[in-house]
């Protein structure tokens, strides 16, 4: 197992990549080579985003790259039971279970699996040499190299990920949970890439766990490419709760045809620095997507959601809300971009960003943006900033409310507007109960799984709701 170790800088970067070309090539295409070597020449070109850049003003990556990495060109272990390490404890919810270990594909029997509707799953990497035409039709289609340092980078050194192949008409009945583990005693720079192909009238729930072991010092650097055909109906649930030595860049990418429909949902618990950018493409007339947020944040921590939502063409809607407490120390920015081309007339966006700051020295900055070129659309954005509202807590705590219970019952209330958008009962009532464990201090890193609580009985507040008129 070849391991190099070192600062991530630039002029470094570029020369791991050429001394480690063949290693990282080993196993491409003709086409994703030339892919690779056009994008690491996009990184030299750009190099990584700095806070002269509008986008990345609120961004200090300073800190995360000046740490020593290693990085591995090859899996760690062949043959790792990850009931060992992993737990998934999320009662009655039923999964197809898929991980990544430290950036690379794991599995127990096969590194793809093909189920009885024609579903594929498995290793990005391995399905590259069993199924390329299936891949290289969609691979790197809406992951852009030219503005964006990371991911170019990603798109240079991604060896390894998940692929999701959902054939025409078929429906997945059971969610599929893919989970990202850290689980090293060094530190590690990793760039997995996954690829979520859903056909034409195909159905799909996926939820995607960062998780984060033994809490060394980590960088992860990820992108997720979608592709959602006519009439296909795809729920992803996005969920973080990372150590606060963690720095995380995500990447995500919808591309979604006519009459398609998503519904995504990133809920962030905990992290050090985590920047998640989405954008959504509304390529075909009836085009619908709902993208939701919830972040809690506390300490020293940094989070930022950057939305951009692309109407192409006519008759598409947009539904945008993202929600944030921020306490102590930290810091969040939102930035939505909603941007209606010419022909996209009768397009329908909406878009908000609420934020309740809890200390003096909490910080958020939040910028909703609306570029429109038709003029026949219904389109409308909104952001507040503020503190939990006193007249209201006056009313709780003269009801018996003591003043920690009346402050934990408002934010969780605030919150639960993002919660209630998760179509998965037992998986809404689970996150239902972490947000509560969250708000009350309760909840740091979980030990194993992002989803995994100890406690089996349901979480309640310290009060009786009935009692408030």
């Amino acid at each position: 197992m070849k391991t190099i170790t070192i600062v991530p800088e630039k002029e470094k970067i570029i020369s791991l990549f050429e001394e480690n070309r063949a290693e990282i090539c080993r196993n491409d295409t003709p086409h994703l080579t030339e892919l690779r070597d056009s994008a690491i020449r996009s990184f030299a070109e750009t190099g990584y985003p700095t806070q002269n850049i509008e986008e990345w003003r609120s961004t200090n990556l300073a800190d995360a790259l000046s740490n020593e990495y290693n990085f591995y060109f090859s899996a760690f272990e062949e043959h790792v039971d990850i009931d060992k390490i992993f737990r998934c404890e999320i009662h009655n919810f039923e999964t197809y279970l898929f991980t990544q270990l430290n950036g690379w594909y794991l599995y127990k029997h096969a590194p793809v699996t093909e189920l009885p509707n024609g579903v594929i799953v498995g290793s990005l990497a391995e399905v590259f040499k069993t199924h390329p035409d299936l891949v290289l039709k969609h691979y790197g289609k809406y992951a852009d190299t030219h503005n964006n340092g990371f991911i170019a980078l990603n798109t240079a050194f991604a060896q390894d990920g998940i692929f999701i192949y959902v054939p025409d008409n078929v429906t997945v009945e059971k969610p599929i949970q893919m989970v990202n583990i850290i689980n090293i005693d060094e530190n590690i720079f990793v760039q997995p890439r996954n690829l979520i192909v859903l056909g034409k009238n195909a159905r799909l729930t996926l939820v995607h766990c960062d998780d984060s072991i033994k809490h060394k010092t980590s960088f992860i650097n990820s992108i997720t490419e979608f592709f959602v055909d006519e009439n296909a109906v795809l729920d992803f649930y996005k969920l973080q709760n990372k150590d606060e030595q963690s720095t995380v860049i995500t990447n995500t990418f919808f591309h979604q045809e006519a009459n398609s429909k998503i519904n995504t949902n990133t809920l962030t618990f905990n992290g050090g620095l985590i920047r998640n950018e989405t954008r959504v493409s509304l390529n075909g007339s009836g085009a619908d997507a709902k993208v939701f947020g919830l972040y809690l944040v506390d300490k020293e921590q940094h989070i930022e959601n950057q939305v951009y939502v692309d109407h192409i063409a006519p008759h598409t809607t947009s539904f945008e809300q993202f929600k944030g407490i921020i306490d102590d120390n930290a810091s969040a920015v939102f930035n939505g971009h909603i941007h209606v081309f010419r022909d996209a007339q009768k397009t329908e966006a909406f878009q908000s960003n609420k934020n309740i700051l809890l200390t003096d020295t909490a910080r958020v900055s939040t910028k909703p943006f609306l570029e429109i070129y038709a003029d026949d659309v219904k389109c409308s954005h909104g952001a507040t900033v503020g503190q939990l509202d006193p007249e209201a807590l006056f009313y709780l705590k003269s009801r018996g409310i003591c003043d920690r219970n009346a402050k934990t019952l408002l934010m969780y209330a605030f919150g639960a507007e993002v919660v209630n958008k998760i179509n998965i009962e037992v998986l809404r009532e689970r996150i239902d109960g972490m947000v509560v464990k969250r708000l009350k201090g309760e909840l740091s890193i979980c030990d194993q799984c992002v989803l995994h609580c100890k406690e089996n009985e349901s979480i309640n507040f310290e009060i009786d709701l009935s009692k408030i008129p």
